[in-house]
């Protein structure tokens, strides 16, 4: 779950950036000029926290985004993403030393933004703070709770950011249901009331298909015949014969995760680990397509991994 949550997150943020912002900074509009479009800054960040240097690595930071204001100063804004299960009590720390290594390399002030996916309404700290002998530190930043949003508040908002954090939210359905049929009714129901919310709102419709492939698998159904059901409910909502698949999300997501990169640098460096890690990172992302029922032909085209290893992961 936690590395195809990564590669949804990760879409679904450039997808609907200006969206996103205005979500969590409703102010956002006055200072940023969205007219000029965002760059997102991965080799950036890759100078910043090399590839397995540390624990500090891109793997652990998502998003490095470039902006211009209205008055065309540039800014920077850091998106952290702390998915489930990932939390830990330094991640304060950890919060800080992305500022000051970005702020020494590069001299631009950022903003910094965390996204808790995890199911807990437990506060998470937003600072960190060290005081000693008059001299005092204080770092402070910005965090959106997925769990403390309300549902109600979330279907009212014309923000289409808000219907992302809501298909999050299916995350939490049905923990304490018995069976898996239990908990996919109702969680088909959660799924059908955020697409037909999707529909009726009039958002543009590349806008609709990109949080509506974020709903789809984000959060899978255990059982076959739900999700079947739930795939002719869209296609009576959506009037369409036809829906979008695992395919033209996930492959495209594995292409921007790096493994072409990875290639690259193998090549350039000759290097047998960085060979080695441009391997593993192929099978991860082939097991996540198989995982989701992509053809095994397209999964090799993809990643140029042998048909007869993907068949054994």
């Amino acid at each position: 779950m936690a590395k195809k949550a990564d590669i949804l997150w990760k879409g679904i943020l450039e997808d609907v950036f200006e969206d996103f912002l205005c979500f969590i900074y409703p102010s956002a509009r006055g200072i940023i000029d969205f007219n000029k479009e965002p760059e997102f800054l991965d080799k950036e960040l890759e100078q910043v926290f090399p590839p397995e240097k540390d624990q500090f690595s891109p793997k652990v930071v998502d998003k490095l985004v470039k902006l211009r204001t209205h008055t065309g100063e540039e800014e920077w804004i850091l998106l952290h993403i702390e998915v489930q299960g990932r939390y830990d009590s330094d991640f304060n720390k950890r919060m800080l030393r992305y500022y000051y290594r970005i702020l020494d390399k590069y001299q631009k002030p950022i903003t910094a933004f965390v996204i808790f996916t995890e199911s807990t309404t437990l506060e998470r700290i937003n600072h960190y703070e060290r005081n000693f002998m008059g001299t005092r530190l204080f770092y402070q930043f910005n965090t959106l709770k997925i769990s403390q949003q309300k549902d109600e508040d979330l279907l009212a908002s014309d923000n289409p950011f808000a219907l992302v954090v809501l298909s999050a939210k299916t995350a939490f359905c049905g923990k304490k249901l018995g069976t898996d049929v239990e908990r996919d009714r109702v969680l088909r129901e959660l799924k059908l009331t955020i697409v037909k919310a999707l529909h009726a709102k009039g958002y543009p419709e590349h806008k609709i298909t990109k949080i509506m492939n974020f709903l789809r698998f984000y959060v899978n159904f255990e059982t076959e015949e739900i999700n079947n059901i739930f795939e002719q409910d869209i296609q009576t909502i959506t009037e369409k014969t036809t829906t979008m698949g695992i395919e033209e999300l996930l492959l495209a997501r594995a292409k921007h995760e790096g493994i072409k990169e990875g290639e690259k640098k193998g090549e350039k460096i000759g290097a047998q680990k960085e060979r080695n890690r441009a391997v593993a990172e192929k099978k991860e992302v082939a097991q996540i397509l198989k995982q989701n029922g992509v053809e095994l032909s397209i999964i090799a085209e993809s990643t140029k991994l042998p048909l007869s290893l993907i068949q054994s992961l």
